[in-house]
């Protein structure tokens, strides 16, 4: 499907949805049949001391290197006469831009041979490249194809969902998608309880009591709408909802909350805090000096207590009663077992790890695969992963299972970023949440945050009862094992590691520690814990 650099990589070709228009030579020498017209007169001029100086002249009177060969483009990057960055521009071709700086990269490859041809394996063909420059990479060199698996049906509010989930991860959508199974029955209902996107700039006063005085008056009720005023005015969907101060000695930290409709928004509130920072200054603190436009008081992709309290994007809370029954057919485990173990694991666990947001399973596995998905920054799964597990009995008999899960800062948004990408959108579109909501703005990327959310549960349902079980490891090493990485172990080794594990899998559920070792093919750390 992908073309390679051995595979005539000099060429440029231009692809639409259903037309692919022929490929145009462009290491030859001549454009077209013949070398005429003025670029020709150019090229075969005397009057050059070198041929860089040609193509130089070319350039300026073009303004375009379009009509020069590959090897003479390389050559004006290689004297600085054109950036590396600009190729695709340069080109007017964003593809034949991406084919000449992968030959440029692969001069700056270490000489072997593995090196030299690693970059084959790297697709760039038929991709649109108008959507990513500018506004998504720079340096193009191709992309990365990662495998897009669906979880589901996800039963949520009365509607259905199939979701999208993009990973390398054995086992994680095979799990998540069980624990859709399981809670089919009553499904899963859900709430937005808080909504806005934080900035937190630091500014610096002469003096820390100066930086008090600041503080208690821009977390005076009276002084809101004077600077809600000012932030609003920088855009259509910023809204500003309030203030939080922090003081330390002269520095004060400020971090500013603010709706932004259906775009994640960092790019939205930062220009919002910018104006109304200098507004603060001209009209109110002119002795203030600003810092810096994040003082990580925000905060952005960083595990933060003030995320987990204050929350930070979408705060989402989604609970959903699993019937005993299906807790005991599907799921292989019982009620009692999976509460002793969220408390023992996720709660207890975790407080002694000194956990910060991560009262849960693996939250961070689900939000991550949708992230990539559907084009929310990787990045911010930090903050977005945040999340409680809670699991108690539920009915008049105790033998249903009750969970939620309680997250804070899903910080995620339906128009922008990597959503403008055609794949990603396509993703979006699966779940009916693409671009803005034209009704009521923000409400798809409230949608989503609501999925994210409902997929966490499922997903730490299912992981739950696995481990409750003693199926953790029996399931990764029959998903989850590579056979490429493995192909060093003989037949007969891995047959050992699969009886052992067939054998001993069932002593996890009874407090026993199972350890593998896959050089020696025998398993160890058998013992009581």
């Amino acid at each position: 499907m992908h073309g390679f650099d051995n595979q005539r990589t000099g060429d440029v070709e231009v692809t639409s949805r259903r037309t692919v228009i022929p490929l145009i030579t462009m290491n030859s020498r001549s454009v077209g049949s013949a070398d005429t017209g003025p670029i020709s007169k150019i090229r075969h001029t005397n009057k050059f001391s070198s041929p860089i100086q040609g193509s130089i002249a070319i350039y300026k009177a073009e303004g375009s290197v379009k009509n020069l060969t590959d090897e003479e483009i390389l050559h004006l990057v290689r004297e600085k006469h054109i950036p590396s960055h600009q190729l695709e521009k340069a080109c007017e071709n964003y593809e034949r831009g991406v084919i000449i700086r992968r030959k440029l990269v692969r001069e700056g490859l270490p000489p072997s041979k593995e090196t030299q041809d690693s970059l084959a394996e790297l697709p760039y063909q038929n991709y649109d490249y108008t959507k990513v420059l500018g506004a998504c990479c720079e340096n193009v060199i191709g992309y990365i194809p990662v495998p897009v698996g669906v979880a589901g049906p996800l039963v949520l509010d009365g509607k259905t969902y199939q979701v999208p989930m993009a990973t390398t991860e054995g086992c994680l959508i095979a799990s998540t998608n069980r624990g859709c199974r399981a809670l089919s029955t009553n499904g899963i209902k859900s709430s937005v309880v808080a909504d806005g996107m934080s900035r937190g700039p630091v500014v610096k006063f002469p003096s820390a009591v100066q930086g008090g005085r600041a503080m208690l008056w821009l977390e005076n009720p009276n002084n809101f709408e004077k600077i809600k005023s000012s932030f609003d005015s920088s855009s259509r969907f910023a809204r500003l909802q309030k203030i939080h101060c922090s003081l330390a000695g002269r520095y004060l930290f400020i971090r500013l909350v603010a709706k932004t409709g259906d775009a994640m928004g960092m790019n939205m509130i930062s220009k919002g805090t910018e104006i109304t920072l200098k507004k603060l200054q001209e009209d109110v603190f002119p002795e203030m000096e600003i810092l810096s436009l994040s003082g990580n008081f925000c905060t952005d992709k960083k595990p933060a207590a003030v995320n987990w309290v204050e929350g930070r994007g979408k705060s989402v809370v989604v609970e959903a009663v699993v019937p005993g029954n299906v807790v005991e057919s599907l799921l292989k485990t019982t009620v009692p077992a999976l509460i002793e173990l969220n408390i023992a694991k996720n709660l207890v666990g975790s407080a002694m790890a000194g956990s910060i947001g991560g009262f849960n399973a693996h939250a961070s596995n689900i939000v991550t695969a949708i992230f990539i998905a559907t084009g929310q920054d990787p990045a911010q799964n930090v903050g977005s992963s945040n999340c409680m597990t809670l699991m108690e009995p539920w009915g008049e008999d105790g033998n249903d299972l009750y969970i939620s899960c309680s997250m804070p800062s899903i910080e995620v948004g339906t128009v922008g970023g990597g959503t403008i990408l055609a794949p990603q959108a396509a993703c979006l579109k699966m779940l009916g949440v693409n671009g803005p909501h034209q009704e009521s703005p923000g409400e798809n990327s409230r949608t989503l945050a609501r999925i994210i959310c409902a997929t966490v549960l499922a997903g730490e349902l299912s992981l739950m009862s696995a481990l409750s079980a003693g199926q953790l490891v029996k399931s990764h090493m029959k998903h989850n094992r590579s056979s490429t990485n493995l192909s060093s172990v003989s037949e007969a080794k891995s047959n050992t590691i699969e009886k052992s594990v067939d054998s001993l899998a069932h002593s996890l559920s009874k407090n026993f520690t199972l350890g593998i070792d896959i050089q020696g093919s025998f398993p160890i750390g058998c013992k009581p814990v």
